[in-house]
């Protein structure tokens, strides 16, 4: 199986599905891999729990995070990612309804590397899941 090129995570299912949908427009489904929360997604990318036959040792390339989520805030998630040598380099780019701008100065000071306000219509939803993936999966290099 080929190991997922980016990891996304909304615990609302709608939210994550249309996420999905759009990056399919531009990557093989096969490199999206999905956590509907934040629990999930650090079982993932430390290979433990459902997720225990995973190899932490490959890591997704991208890491799309919601901030606002029930079980383990993103915020939280941002900062266990940065915690681990085996995560702290993955780039993470919050994804969040908030304009706060204390929301975002937190997600910057806990590491993040980008910011993006979810889109208010799908063709918005598209453009910006496009250009994430073309710079941190095909400009970027690492």
């Amino acid at each position: 199986m080929k190991n997922a090129e980016l990891l996304v995570v909304d615990d609302n299912p709608d939210h994550l599905e249309l996420i999905v949908m759009a990056l399919a427009e531009c990557c093989d489904m096969a490199e999206i891999a999905t956590a509907g929360d934040g629990v999930e997604a650090l079982d993932y990318l430390f290979g433990r729990g459902a997720h225990a036959r995973r190899d932490p040792a490959s890591q997704p390339r991208l890491v799309i995070l919601d901030m606002k989520l029930v079980r383990l805030h993103g915020l939280e998630v941002l900062k266990a990612i940065r915690r681990d040598s085996r995560t702290a380099a993955i780039p993470v780019v919050m994804h969040s309804s908030s304009s706060e701008q204390a929301d975002i100065a937190a997600c910057y000071a806990h590491g993040a590397n980008g910011y993006v306000r979810k889109a208010t219509d799908y063709d918005e939803l598209r453009r910006r899941m496009r250009k994430l993936h073309q710079f941190w999966l095909t400009v970027n290099e690492r």
